[in-house]
């Protein structure tokens, strides 16, 4: 089985990887736009030749001229040398079709408030449909629930004590870092208030008119 990268290497190959970012826990993601359609449509072909080649094939995403790849090694549970080995081709293939680097795609976390997260995963797990996935090394933060055809994860936030007074849901909203005081801004000129900023600019947490909570998160 392939070898997982650690935190500090994983960080210092990225270096090398223009546009590619860390996505949910353990994978990988790249998001292009190519000149055209057809553009497109030639560039995840020549992403098929060169998965087929390494047998190791990232989740493709085509949008018009927009092309978005998601790279995991799901037998070892996270990224390895062989995602970051295709991930160096499909740059190289986007280069060859005149794609350009989009900012990394924005992703939604749910956070559910919690007493006791190994009693209620399992119910969530099965009204979902998502696959219950703990990131290697993480062990302690428990099991999150992942929908195996997005970025969507549903995470448990345990409560100490409980609380009654406040809605137990929350999004996580994770957008590109240069991106977070626009959004911030835009949210609270819609009617929003800051809750709190303690942890900026890693993320905000913010609220709706009526209590309602969501923080915006950094890449």
């Amino acid at each position: 089985m392939p070898r997982l990268l650690d935190a500090e290497e994983l960080t210092r190959q990225l270096a090398d990887l223009p546009g590619v970012a860390r996505g949910r826990w353990g994978s990988l993601v790249l998001a292009v736009q190519a000149p055209t359609f057809a553009d497109a449509v030639r560039l995840v072909a020549l992403v098929a030749d060169e998965a087929e080649q390494m047998d190791h094939h990232p989740d493709v995403d085509l949008r018009w001229r927009t092309v978005s790849f998601t790279f995991s090694t799901h037998s070892a549970g996270g990224v390895t040398q062989y995602d970051v080995e295709l991930a160096h081709r499909v740059i190289a293939a986007a280069n060859a079709v005149g794609a350009q680097t989009l900012p990394p795609p924005e992703r939604l976390e749910v956070a559910l408030d919690v007493v006791d997260a190994d009693a209620v995963r399992p119910f969530w797990e099965a009204v979902l449909g998502y696959r219950e996935h703990v990131a290697p090394g993480a062990a302690g933060a428990g099991a999150e629930l992942h929908d195996p055809r997005s970025q969507t994860a549903l995470w448990f936030q345990r409560m100490d004590p409980p609380r009654t007074g406040r809605g137990r849901f929350h999004l996580d909203v994770y957008v590109p870092a240069d991106r977070c005081a626009s959004r911030v801004d835009a949210a609270l000129a819609a009617g929003g208030r800051l809750v709190s900023d303690a942890h900026a600019p890693s993320w905000w947490v913010l609220a709706d008119a009526e209590g309602n909570e969501a923080c915006v998160c950094s890449l």
